[in-house]
């Protein structure tokens, strides 16, 4: 059967060039069944699932922690049953980083004084010596993609940066993340521009460093930095659009 001349596309009848939601508009109108879907949103800065199993729930629910809480009435704070540096920090370290992912007190609390305090007050030597068995605890702490937890890590990550900065021959901790780079930036390259847009106003939030995309920057500034000759380009190989802190030679 000869197709009609009557049958044919007239100018400015077809989608080439149409955005999406012309196109979407103009099916549906015709048949509501044949409508475009909108497509799926990736999902990339969502939270993702966090179950209570931390290393640290599990020990402190059996009595196996070296720490109480000490409620002194203004701020509580940890009182150790024995001095921090004769701890076994390749036992106890990786237990405190992996309940950095906790958002139940009272271990979440447990989990960022126990942190706060062997990096102020432990042997820098052992806590370079624990270095391999954090990586996992602080991949899965970044990885859940929950504001308050990556937070509070990207905090104690600082901290174990500079741990060993004050003593002769320190400086040794940020080097030896560096290997480690592949397994902790990739998630920091998804958030490193999630600052809040509020104009003129003022975000109180940056007082109490709750700020993501700040943060990420300071942890990078602070890699960079300790991290040795190679830290740079291997920063910039994960996170493409970090710029250099350091001044020019």
């Amino acid at each position: 059967m000869r197709p009609s001349p009557k049958k044919f596309l007239r100018r400015g009848g077809g989608w080439g060039g149409k955005p999406t939601a012309a196109v979407a508009k103009e099916v549906k109108s015709a048949s509501p069944a044949a409508a475009l879907k909108p497509p799926p949103r990736a999902g990339a800065t969502k939270p993702r699932y966090n179950p209570p199993n931390t290393r640290l729930r599990m020990m402190y629910d059996r009595g196996d922690l070296p720490c109480l809480i000490a409620k002194t009435g203004v701020r509580d704070k940890l009182a150790w049953s024995e001095r921090i540096n004769d701890l076994e920090l390749t036992h106890f370290l990786p237990a405190f980083f992996d309940g950095l992912r906790e958002e139940e007190e009272p271990y979440r609390f447990l989990a960022q004084a126990s942190v706060s305090d062997v990096l102020e007050f432990g042997n820098p030597d052992q806590i370079l010596g624990t270095i391999p068995l954090l990586i996992v605890p602080i991949k899965n702490a970044l990885a859940t993609r929950r504001h308050s937890v990556m937070c509070t890590t990207l905090k104690m990550l600082q901290k174990l940066i500079v741990a060993d900065v004050d003593v002769a021959g320190g400086g040794l901790i940020g080097r030896a993340l560096v290997p480690y780079y592949r397994q902790l930036l990739p998630v920091l390259a998804i958030f490193v521009n999630k600052s809040k847009n509020i104009g003129d106003a003022i975000d109180y939030s940056q007082r109490k460093g709750e700020d993501l995309g700040d943060l990420i920057s300071d942890t990078l500034q602070l890699l960079e930095t300790h991290g040795g000759d190679e830290a740079l380009v291997n920063i910039q190989y994960l996170v493409p659009t970090y710029q250099s802190c350091m001044p020019a030679v």
